[in-house]
């Protein structure tokens, strides 16, 4: 029986240059690990069908559904800031698009479903780890309110994947706006493709944008529209302590939204030069670098879409520069603006980013736990139920407690000009400073769990809770817990 999937797949009516068509490699005995069934019924999938043999084979790659046209997309990059012309999809396949309940369209593809043309001596395969740690941190991103690709499904294989070691196979099945990035657009650029470039930007502009579509310079409200989502995420990610790990432009995602979760991790003890990844070893994409980074990415999508900007170059140039240049003031506007909730305030007062700044510099010399200072913070108000205990448990996060005795006096300060009382403002925190994200250690204790003794429950717990992180889970308290040392000299490796 053919399980039904309602494909309308836009970017396979492209040109042939823009993919390679392939199909998914079959693999032997797929299990099913877990079908995220909210988001298969928002896409307007049948959940009880894909949970079916049917459905599983579809997810594992075993069986291409009816209206599909598979496909692995052609794109570039800057990888650690050096370019290379063609990339690709090396170790994705995507299935096809659908139009949700919502009327939002969305890729359906299958990460780890084997080799490409653009694999580049790869297997193409993916191991059951880094499927899970995908899963569990693009769902709990999605929680925390952050623009984000989704996670359908995972599988596993019946298969072993052959990396430093032998480690049992799987495939995640991704949901995204569209799998469309900077390097796409650089892809045709470095080709001199104009052609190419401008079907792919008049593309972007009526599957993302389209009201700019209608502006009298489309192209730069294209990019305009990308700057501004750019800005808006990685102020976001700050917001929660998120590192990408790998902010190459090939993964920085034209909608807006968090991609390619590899080597990706989040703080405990605060520093804004932590950087996690194996492969990152001067911290270029280090937590406090990744406004610079998305910038600098920027700026090469700017100077790729220069020939569609204006006919003479050098004002295609002044054009990409006016469009980039909005970007300081909007990754400010929103990082402060973000800020400025997590401490309480709801209005905008002179000297609020410096009373901001100062609390992190505080935490940075006294190696604070990021989410545990802001979260406890929510008690801390002036006036709110915890009283003199909540104190106590923020103070005891610092070193040096009497650091915070200090920055806390400006802070009290500026609460006594706000509206609202004591327990709505502690309401108001608690909803944007989360108790829970995916710390580090848990995240390797649930994927040890499954890599080494086939034990999905810690996935399953973790899944459970951080898909509730503003919600105080009294039950799953130790969870909240930092590690001991403030999590430093752990790493993380991207996966391939």
């Amino acid at each position: 029986m053919t399980l039904p999937l309602p494909f309308d797949n836009s970017y396979a009516r492209l040109p042939d240059r823009f993919y390679a068509r392939v199909a998914p490699t079959a693999v032997e005995a797929p299990r099913l690990v877990r079908l995220n069934r909210p988001l298969a019924h928002e896409l307007g999938l049948d959940p009880d069908a894909l949970e079916a043999p049917g459905g599983i084979e579809v997810l594992a790659g075993r069986r291409v559904p009816e209206g599909a046209e598979p496909l692995a997309a052609a794109y570039a990059g800057h990888q650690f800031g050096q370019f290379v012309p063609q990339l690709g999809d090396g170790r994705a396949i995507l299935l096809g698009e659908v139009v949700g309940r919502d009327g939002r369209r969305r890729d359906i593809q299958l990460k780890g479903s084997g080799p490409t043309p653009f694999s580049r001596r790869g297997d193409g395969r993916a191991a059951l780890g880094p499927v899970l740690r995908e899963y569990l941190l693009s769902e709990s991103m999605h929680a925390l309110g952050i623009p984000t690709t989704r996670a359908l499904a995972a599988v596993t294989t019946g298969e072993r994947v052959i990396r430093e070691t032998v480690l049992p196979g799987a495939i995640l099945t991704r949901v995204a706006s569209s799998h469309i990035r900077v390097g796409t657009f650089q892809f045709f650029a470095a080709r001199g493709d104009v052609e190419g470039l401008r079907t792919l930007a008049d593309h972007v502009l009526a599957r993302h944008d389209p009201e700019a579509a209608a502006a009298e310079q489309p192209y730069r409200a294209l990019l305009e529209g990308v700057v501004r989502r750019q800005a808006e995420l990685v102020a976001r990610w700050l917001h929660v302590g998120f590192i990408h790990g790998v902010m190459n432009t090939d993964n920085m995602s034209i909608a807006g939204e968090t991609i390619d979760y590899g080597p990706c991790a989040f703080l405990d003890a605060y520093d804004p030069a932590t950087a996690f990844s194996s492969i990152d070893r001067h911290g270029r994409y280090a937590y406090g670098n990744q406004p610079r980074i998305a910038l600098w990415n920027l700026t090469r999508l700017a100077e790729a879409l220069v020939p569609l900007l204006a006919e003479d170059e050098a004002a295609g140039v002044a054009q990409a520069e006016a469009a980039r240049g909005g970007f300081a003031g909007q990754f400010e506007t929103a990082y402060f603006g973000g800020l400025r909730g997590k401490l309480g305030l709801t209005t905008a007062r002179d000297g609020d980013a410096e009373l901001a700044s100062d609390l992190l510099k505080a935490m940075a010399e006294n190696g604070a736990d990021f989410t545990l200072t802001f979260r406890r913070l929510c008690e801390a108000v002036p006036g709110a139920e915890g009283g003199p205990a909540a104190v106590e448990a923020v103070r005891g996060l610092f070193i040096d407690p009497t650091a915070y005795d200090r920055w806390a006096e400006g802070w009290h300060r500026r609460l006594a000009d706000e509206p609202g009382d004591a327990a709505a403002r502690s309401r108001a925190m608690r909803a944007v400073n989360p108790a829970y994200i995916p710390r580090n250690h848990r995240v390797e204790e649930m994927i040890e769990a499954a890599v080494e003794r086939q034990d999905f429950g810690p996935f399953e717990t973790l899944l459970t809770i951080l898909t509730r992180p503003y919600e105080d889970q009294p039950r799953f308290a130790r969870y909240a817990e930092a590690p001991e040392g403030g999590g430093r000299g752990y790493r993380t490796f991207c996966g391939t």
